[in-house]
């Protein structure tokens, strides 16, 4: 039995693990190791591939397709990021990719510095998000479909700020942009979701585009059978 055999046979990942323990065991083989870190990071990568993609399938093979780029590059990741943050990357870099090609879409970037201010929240919501699961649950499905249907130029900027939490000069970097150009977007996005929600809705967008349970479970299915057929080759 090989030394990654072993490795594969006997490593134990918990939800505890560190992140850079889970990245070793990858690279020696584990396939627990793999599963752990699809887990942690599937809702954040399908988040980012749905704010590109036009569909939840689109968004999946984006997903799969990441992950494969990734585990099989370990050699890539030298750790001066995070591994989170490296992916992240990976995944912006294929969603992009599969829209070169693309109509061009109209340009989104004349706002000026002293608006931005205005975008940082929704002003004027006077209702409080419902408590019921079902009632969370239609608001959930108003917040995908408001961000789904903004262009990608804004929906992928939303995304990563509003959903995802990154900085103005992150989300500037990992796209090539002008920061003022990301603040642009993110205010242009904020502008055309207050319409449609600012009658309904208080925060919540942490919550769309969720990728857990038995979906999260088969991309860690998919993801571990296709490394499987590369190792064979």
């Amino acid at each position: 039995m090989t030394a990654q055999s072993r490795a594969r046979d006997t490593y134990r990942a918990q939800p505890d693990t560190p992140e850079a323990d889970l990245v070793a065991g990858a690279r020696a083989g584990s396939e627990a190791a793999v599963r752990e870190l699809i887990r942690r990071l599937n809702p954040r990568l399908f988040r980012i591939a749905r704010g590109i993609a036009d569909s939840d399938a689109e968004a999946e093979e984006i997903v799969q397709e990441t992950y494969l780029t990734a585990f099989t590059r370990l050699g890539d990741f030298h750790g001066t990021a995070a591994f989170a943050t490296w992916i992240t990357r990976i995944a912006i870099n294929t969603a992009l990719m599969r829209r070169r090609g693309r109509p061009s879409v109209q340009d989104y970037d004349t706002v000026t510095e002293t608006e931005t201010p205005q975008i940082l929240a929704f002003p004027g919501l006077r209702l409080e998000m419902p408590e019921t699961a079902l009632a969370r649950a239609q608001i959930r499905g108003l917040l995908e479909q408001a961000v789904a249907e903004l262009p990608p130029d804004l929906r992928l900027p939303f995304v990563l700020h509003a959903v995802e939490g990154m900085s103005v000069l992150a989300i500037a970097r990992d796209l090539s942009l002008n920061p003022v150009t990301v603040r642009t977007r993110v205010f242009r996005a904020r502008r055309r979701l207050r319409v449609t929600l600012e009658r309904h809705v208080r925060g919540g967008f942490e919550a769309i585009f969720p990728f857990d349970g038995a979906r999260c479970a088969a991309m860690a299915d998919r993801v571990v059978a296709a490394l499987g057929r590369l190792r064979e080759r």
